[in-house]
């Protein structure tokens, strides 16, 4: 029997969308609890262990018994570019700003500065949700037929600040697909356990 496949990460976390991935792909898996500022300490992970899952010592991280597993478009695929593209996209101009606003005093000098700090990257978020949008064409998903990790990483970081409703406001053709995605019985569970 192989190892399992590991996902360290926290409810309502980035690591939801690796634990719909592999509920879709019908991978067993387990899933180690970690809160994304938390340093590794004794009785958990020490800090060695979890630098070889993520050098950064951040969470989501996943542990591959071996292989590569994937839910996207294949090398050869025409979709991979734009596949690609998107989840860079959603990684470092939406997700990224999550630092920010999970802390504002990493950056805030007072409480009034961080109210400004949070509402400013909350506008960013949303601006870039509106490009994305009118860059794509959703036909059921957001690379067409096929739901890939992409349809599942813009749900859960939709859910986020600003939160859906400024989402659906900025980015109404995503919008109809984080919905199904929602609505996918096979994710009813996760969903209601993991992201409520």
């Amino acid at each position: 029997m192989t190892e399992p496949i590991i996902v360290y990460g926290q409810k309502g976390s980035g690591s939801v969308v690796v634990e719909a991935a592999l509920l879709l792909i019908g991978l067993p898996h387990r899933v180690v609890e970690r809160a994304p500022t938390e340093r590794p300490e004794a009785g958990d992970l020490t800090e060695a262990q979890m630098a070889e899952v993520n050098p950064l010592l951040q969470v989501p991280a996943l542990r591959l018994p071996n292989g590569e597993l994937r839910l996207s478009p294949g090398v050869d695929d025409v979709r991979r570019p734009a596949f690609l593209r998107w989840m860079t996209f959603v990684s470092a101009q939406i997700y990224g700003l999550i630092w920010v606003t999970d802390d504002p005093r990493r950056l805030a000098v007072d409480e009034a500065h961080q109210a400004v700090i949070v509402s400013r990257v909350q506008e960013r978020r949303a601006e870039c949700w509106r490009i994305m949008d009118t860059q794509v064409a959703p036909a059921p998903y957001i690379l067409g037929a096929d739901l890939s990790v992409l349809d599942l990483y813009v749900t859960v970081v939709s859910a986020w600040g600003p939160g859906r409703k400024r989402f659906y406001e900025v980015a109404p053709k995503m919008g109809e697909v984080v919905r199904r995605v929602d609505r996918d019985p096979r994710l009813t569970a996760l969903w209601k356990e993991r992201f409520s």
